[in-house]
């Protein structure tokens, strides 16, 4: 007889572990999905660069400043969304952005920067995703802060908004200038 309940059993478990999980992180931040790239340095990667045809760049071409490394694509809905503000940071020029394409297109990219501003002081090309997987890339929009050493100091997954240029990214600006 107790054989007969034992899938009930076990579903209604599940159910309870999958209902106190929920609860758990229910109001909780999920785009600030912790990375095991967090104070090591930044992943080797030599890529393309979009609009330089047989240029590369790699890790030890931004060492000296700290940089945004902001990933985006044309197809990525939320990379629209958070353009304006990219383009607000780039423009205040308190830290350099670069853009990472991801998974995209170079015509299709081209053209997305035309008609919605080109904020990048350089766009690096992921095209097949492959350099993505060393920096735990997910999707777009995701951004990394690499400070002048080449060491991670953040990583955000989806569209930054202004709260979070000023919550964020303008104080953790102040701790790399005061060297901590």
């Amino acid at each position: 007889m107790m054989r007969r309940f034992l899938p009930l059993l076990a579903f209604l478990l599940l159910a309870a572990l999958l209902f106190v999980g929920v609860r758990m992180n229910s109001g909780k931040d999920t785009s600030a999905i912790p990375s095991p790239l967090i104070g090591k340095p930044a992943p080797e990667f030599s890529l393309p660069v979009l609009d330089q045809p047989g240029t590369t760049m790699a890790k030890k071409d931004f060492l000296g400043k700290p940089y945004l490394l902001n990933v985006w694509g044309s197809w990525c809905p939320n990379c629209r969304v958070e353009h304006p503000v990219i383009s607000a940071l780039a423009r205040s020029g308190k830290l350099r952005v670069v853009g990472y394409n991801y998974k995209d297109e170079d015509a299709e990219a081209k053209r997305w920067l035309s008609e919605f501003g080109n904020p990048y002081s350089v766009n690096l090309v992921d095209a097949d995703g492959r350099a993505a997987f060393d920096w735990g890339i997910y999707g777009a929009p995701e951004s990394f802060i690499v400070d002048a050493n080449g060491i991670v100091r953040w990583k955000f997954i989806g569209p930054i908004d202004d709260s979070i240029v000023r919550e964020q990214i303008g104080p953790l600006l102040i701790q790399l200038e005061q060297g901590r």
